[in-house]
């Protein structure tokens, strides 16, 4: 065996390898894993269409749309929200339909079980004398309604249709999950970098705004905040 392979563990340098197995057999460390640039939306850009704001507005918890997009959203959702709506509506008039028949078959199965009751004849001497015959037969005492006759219609499994929850009344954010109003977006107005480059468009460029008061460029390592307007 080589000095090398006796002393691999011996090492005054924390390994890459071995910060890795710790974090996977321990939960060492906070970082799970490594996202590129590409992976990351610059702070400018809608958070549905992931490119950079023309119109832009912000929520009360700070996320950024294009007023297009989450227009577009809002109706969308709408729509949506409405259509489950009318089935849920139809769900429980069926549901309605279904017990007021349940009720309906039983009462008149208490009825034909009242008259059937009460039509009986009297057991007499000769009838009560009479031996009983019993058939081993699977037609007898209405088994032949469960035959196992898969290519019968009435018989094959029908496929029932699940049970609809009540849907949300309200649109909700699709980043936060919060319901969201177009009257509670404010819009956000960006101070370009003054460039005298004026063939560049401004989606092109990698710096494209800087801060109102300090005239510090913009980016994702930078916090950002805006000021409403009272």
């Amino acid at each position: 065996m080589t000095r090398h392979s006796r002393n691999c563990t011996a090492g005054t340098v924390y390994s890459y390898h071995e910060r890795q197995k710790d974090t996977n057999q321990s939960g060492y460390g906070s970082k799970k894993s490594r996202l590129g640039k590409d992976s990351i939306k610059d702070f400018d850009c809608c958070n549905l269409t992931l490119q950079p704001c023309r119109n832009p507005v912000v929520t009360q918890d700070g996320y950024l749309f294009d007023k297009e997009a989450i227009l577009e959203y809002i109706i969308k959702q709408k729509k949506e929200l409405a259509r489950k709506q009318k089935e849920y509506e139809k769900q429980k008039n069926r549901e309605k339909e279904e017990l007021a028949e349940l009720a309906k078959a039983e009462n008149e199965s208490k009825k034909q079980e009242f008259m059937k009751a009460n039509s009986q004849a009297p057991i007499t001497k000769q009838t009560a004398d009479r031996p009983s015959t019993s058939s081993v037969s699977n037609m007898q005492e209405g088994k032949n309604k469960d035959l196992p006759s898969f290519w019968v219609p009435s018989m094959t499994p029908a496929a029932n249709a699940t049970k609809m929850d009540k849907p949300d009344e309200k649109v909700r954010c699709p980043m936060s999950g919060k319901p969201i109003k177009l009257k509670d977006l404010f819009p956000v107005h960006f101070t370009p970098i003054k460039d005298r480059d004026e063939k560049t468009s401004l989606i092109a460029k990698q710096a494209r705004y800087v801060c109102a008061v300090t005239n510090d460029v913009l980016g994702n390592s930078v916090p950002c905040a805006v000021l409403k307007t009272s």
